[in-house]
């Protein structure tokens, strides 16, 4: 059974066979998530609220007791936090910018820092031995154990990357998604803060109601809202609001907040003229993707279309000529 199973692990044309397998399975599935995705809002909004509630705990406990500290979130994989620990990974892996990505991807408390401190160390050298193993004990394809430790170290450079690459990924779905609802929450807000609501009940009104079109930024508004009520200085909470975002709109919806909240300028017209850029924005970029769309469709239609118009339109012709003759 073990030499049937290393003699398909040296065979190239099972291993093409297998990624080719792999990669179809991974397109039915993506294709077919989405029509199997339950509605996630009210599961996202019920662990906002139960943040909401650990920060009031916190402030409250911190009033009371400021030598103590609560902690909010759930406690980090035991063995995560003694390897992180024993080996000193956040000294030398945990960077303020992984702390920023972790953020803006979604990722809060100290239970996804442990974890991505975790897996930033353990698959480089997962992935190291794997490639060492396979190279050296499995299949060498033929080359010299300097081509093979190179492989092993790109194996290795691919495992340090991936965990960024995740994070990247992850952050670039939560942003295309808050930037799409944006500009309607900022619509939204704009008509709860010039309804005579404060800012926080605008924030938790928008939030609920954001929600069909944005989880993340229902999540985030919620979140805010949270922090204005329990925070010590409210600028720190629009400041988190940004940087959990990632996105322009917010930054500058934010800087327009603080500066209302120290000098007492009219936040209804500064939050009208950035809803109209918002806007404006949304537009350009729908524009922009429309008129990139005929050059990215001149190599299918010539691969693919052309042919077929031309067999369809020659063949009913060479018929009848093969036919005559």
């Amino acid at each position: 059974m073990i030499n049937l199973v290393i003699d398909r692990l040296a065979d190239s044309q099972f291993l093409i066979s297998l990624l080719v397998a792999v990669a179809s399975a991974a397109t039915v599935l993506t294709l077919a998530m989405p029509l199997f995705e339950g509605n996630t809002l009210d599961k996202r909004m019920k662990s906002v609220a139960t943040e909401r509630d650990k920060i009031r705990a916190r402030e409250r406990d911190r009033l009371s007791r400021q030598k103590d500290k609560v902690s909010l979130r759930q406690e980090p994989k035991q063995f995560m936090r003694d390897i992180v620990d024993r080996f000193k990974l956040g000294d030398w892996l945990g960077t303020e910018s992984a702390k920023k990505q972790l953020a803006m991807a979604g990722y809060r408390g100290q239970q996804a820092e442990i974890g991505f401190l975790f897996f930033r160390a353990v698959t480089p050298i997962g992935l190291f031995l794997f490639a060492l193993f396979y190279v050296f004990a499995i299949n060498d394809f033929g080359q010299p154990t300097t081509i093979k430790i190179g492989i092993a170290i790109a194996a290795a450079y691919i495992g340090i990357k991936a965990p960024e690459i995740f994070l990247s990924n992850q952050t670039s779905k939560r942003q295309a998604s808050m930037k799409m609802a944006f500009p309607d929450a900022l619509d939204l807000l704009l008509i709860c803060v010039e309804s005579g609501m404060s800012i926080e009940l605008a924030f938790r009104k928008v939030s609920t109601e954001i929600g069909g079109q944005s989880v993340p930024l229902a999540e985030e508004f919620a979140l805010c809202t949270a922090e204005l009520s329990y925070l010590a200085e409210r600028r720190q909470a629009y400041e988190n609001l940004a940087h959990r975002t990632g996105l322009e709109g917010v930054k500058s919806v934010s800087t327009a907040l603080i500066q209302a909240e120290r000098y007492g300028t009219p936040l209804g017209t500064a939050l009208r003229t950035l809803a109209q850029e918002s806007r404006d924005q949304r537009m350009m970029e729908a524009e922009k993707k429309a008129a990139a769309l005929p050059p990215k469709l001149t190599v299918p239609m010539i691969l693919f279309f052309l042919p077929v118009l031309f067999v369809v339109i020659l063949t009913p012709a060479l018929v009848q000529v093969f036919k005559w003759k």
